[in-house]
Parts: C-alpha cells; structure tokens; sequence
C-alpha cells in the first residue's frame, strides 16, 4: 500500500474522531487530566498529565481496538477479528471483544512471557503462539485472516484505530483547553496520528512533539530521512517499532513539530518520578512523554504541556528494578568497591567510617581469589545506602583521605 499524504489526510478528519467518541462513550473511562506541581518545578514547564494508565486494561489502546470493533458489520463481527500482539493491544481488543461477543485471536510469538499470554485469554481472547519473533507471528496472522475469514485489526496503520486513539486528545483539550503543546510517544503512530488530528482541528497553533525511545527511532528515521540504527532491549517495548505504519507516516510528515530521542536514563527515571511523585505506576512507553521533558529541558521550559501516560503494564520485577536503579542514580544507594589487605581488623576499620558518616550497610562481597592483586590481598564490594549523594561523596572522600583504595561502581 502506498499512501500519499493527501489521500492520507482524507481517511483521517477531526469528525471521524467526534464520531469515535461518541461511539465508545461509556465503554471506556474518561481518565483523569490533572496538574503536577512537582513535576512543573522540576522540569521547568507547567506539566498536566492525562492518566490513560487507569483504563480497565491499563492503557489507552482499548479506546482504538473498540472503536474498530464497532464499525464491525454484523457478519464480519460474527466472525471475529484477529491481530498480531503481545501487548496492550491485544488485552484491548479481548477486553472489549468479550463485551460484545466478537470472537477474537490473537497471534503471539512463541517467546512471548506467559504472564501476558495469561492476562489476554482471562479478557478472553484466543491465543495461537507461532514463531520466534512478531514478524513471524503477524505473518501466521494474516494467513489465518484470510484462511479463517477473520478481520485483522492493525494496532497502529489503521484509520479506525487511529480514530479511536485521537479521543484522547479530545478529553485533553476539554479538561485543559489553554494547553500549548502536546508530547506524545510515538511508535507505530495510531495514537501520535489521532491525538494530531484532533488538536490540530480544535487548537491550530498548539505545539505537537513526539517521543521515541532512542533504541528506536524508526518513525524520526521516517520522517527526517535518516538511518540511524534501530534495535536493542528498551524499557519501552510499548513503542519499539522498527517499521511504523505507511498511513500513520504520512499523516505525522504534515501533523507533528519535531520528533525527539529519549535514552533508557530518562525512561527510567520517568518511570521512578511518576511513581514517587504521582504514585502512579507507568509502563516505559507510558512515561516516554515525562522521560523527554525530563531530557530536553529548554525544548520545553515555560510551555504549558499535555502528556498523556499512556500504559501502566509493566512486569514489578522490572518496576523494582528500575525504583532501584534511579536510587542509585541519585546516589542514596551505591556500591563501592575498596582494595584491602587480608588480615584481622581490616574490614572493622573500613566499618567505622562508616558508622562516622551514618551511611547505612546492606551488603558486604569479599572477593579473594579472582582479582588482579598479590595473594594477600583482597576486593570488597560493600553496597550502601546513603540520604542524598552529598553524605555518600563525604563518606568516598573520607576514605580515600585514610588511604582506601575507592571505586563508586557506576550504573551504565
């Protein structure tokens, strides 16, 4: 399919959004829009956040998956819908597949984690697992499209899906009508395509900048005409697309101001703030929009911006993982490895200056025997925890003024 943008502003319009609207008002929740002063003293912007994170399926994608369903005709419902996911979008399709009785398959790889493969059968969608990868799972699925005589219902390149994402935009800008700039994460495009159309019809000069995680920058590519490379293990697997959608693209040449890159730091830390600041818990893509304020403060200083959260399925592994990499980041947790010779009272001396500075001991890790030093020697590992960095850096200066060999070990 090769879509030119004209064509493509046509499949997509400022009504089709009012009558997605109305078409599933009640079926979805209209989330709260609320100002974080905290956030706004530290990025330096005013920042009002929409919670698309307190949907039934934790995430904006129901809004599109049932607007699709909706227009279903009566057969073509009977029959059922099917889609290539392992995510927020096929809990929303079997959300509200389950609600109105249309069937619905979806196709994982076979690598998918159990515990999503469990959250959409008890929404009640149907899994088939196939392939190694999602390319091989959205081939196997558009085979059983066309052998089933299922409707497949693209997450992102489809107007209908579009449409329904576009309403988000439409609460925003009734809940705050003065804002001046929307960030949105952007990864295949249906909701940075929806939202667009729909601020720009309501507000024209409003500002519309998207997020991409920068292991993923394929729709900046699309749209700046660059090849940076696009791969890797992201926090934001909600947006890492590597090929986004065509109708999406040409929509978004014309919609959006600027694309920005966020790296996993901003991601994390993201993610830490909204849980300790808004005690809210957001995915990695659901925070891309926080992550690039927090990135790129003068882009951003002074304007009055939207950011929805836009999902808050994240495993609590990796949630703690993360709380606990930001500790470290801020220097209230650390590691420090210290050289030391292996003889009685070696360590209770180190433990004293310690207790002088009132830095709290977690763990100790004595290494004797894979290390680079003379036989007598040794490697101690000594995590910590500190009130703020200013107490740890007096501890670190502290022991280095006693002739301690000191390493702070650095997150990467």
């Amino acid at each position: 399919m090769n879509i030119q943008t004209d064509s493509a502003n046509s499949l997509l319009t400022i009504d089709d959004v009012h009558a997605a609207a109305a078409r599933i008002e009640g079926a979805v929740v209209r989330t709260a829009m609320d100002y974080s002063r905290t956030l706004s003293e530290i990025t330096g912007a005013e920042i009002w956040l929409k919670f698309e994170n307190l949907q039934f399926t934790a995430a904006y994608k129901e809004r599109g998956a049932l607007n699709a369903m909706l227009l279903l005709g009566g057969d073509k419902a009977n029959r059922g819908v099917i889609a290539a996911s392992a995510g927020n979008h096929a809990q929303g399709l079997s959300y509200h597949g389950g609600r109105l009785g249309v069937p619905v398959t979806i196709v994982m790889p076979r690598t998918t984690p159990t515990v999503k493969v469990q959250q959409t059968e008890v929404l009640g969608g149907k899994v088939v697992l196939h392939g190694e990868t999602f390319d091989e799972a959205y081939a196997h699925a558009r085979g059983l499209e066309e052998e089933l005589g299922l409707t497949f219902v693209h997450p992102f390149d489809d107007p209908h899906v579009a449409a329904g994402q576009g309403t988000v935009a439409l609460e925003m800008l009734a809940q705050v009508p003065d804002l001046d700039m929307l960030v949105i994460p952007v990864g295949g495009g249906g909701l940075a395509t929806g939202m667009s159309v729909a601020a720009r019809a309501i507000k024209p000069d409003i500002a519309l900048i998207g997020v991409e995680a920068e292991l993923f920058p394929s729709m900046y590519n699309k749209l700046r005409h660059n090849e940076l490379p696009c791969g890797g293990d992201t926090l934001a697997e909600g947006i890492a697309v590597k090929e986004p959608g065509e109708f999406t693209s040409a929509m978004l040449r014309k919609l959006l101001d600027d694309v920005v890159l966020v790296n996993e730091s901003a991601l994390e830390r993201a993610v830490s703030l909204l849980l300790q600041i808004e005690k809210t818990v957001a995915e990695g893509a659901g925070a891309a929009g926080l992550a690039a304020v927090l990135a790129h403060p003068a882009r951003f200083k002074g304007r009055k911006i939207g950011i929805p959260i836009t999902g808050g399925n994240i495993d609590t592994r990796l949630l703690a993982n993360v709380l606990l990499r930001d500790l470290a980041r801020s220097g209230r947790l650390a590691r420090l490895r210290l050289t030391l010779q292996d003889r009685p009272g070696a360590l209770f001396k180190v433990m004293r200056e310690f207790d002088n500075h009132n830095v709290n001991i977690i763990e100790i890790y004595h290494q004797r025997i894979f290390t680079h030093l003379p036989a007598k020697g040794l490697i101690t590992d000594i995590e910590c925890e500190a009130r703020d960095r200013e107490q740890l850096d007096a501890l670190v200066e502290s022991l280095g003024e006693k002739g301690y060999s000191v390493e702070l070990v650095e997150l990467g």
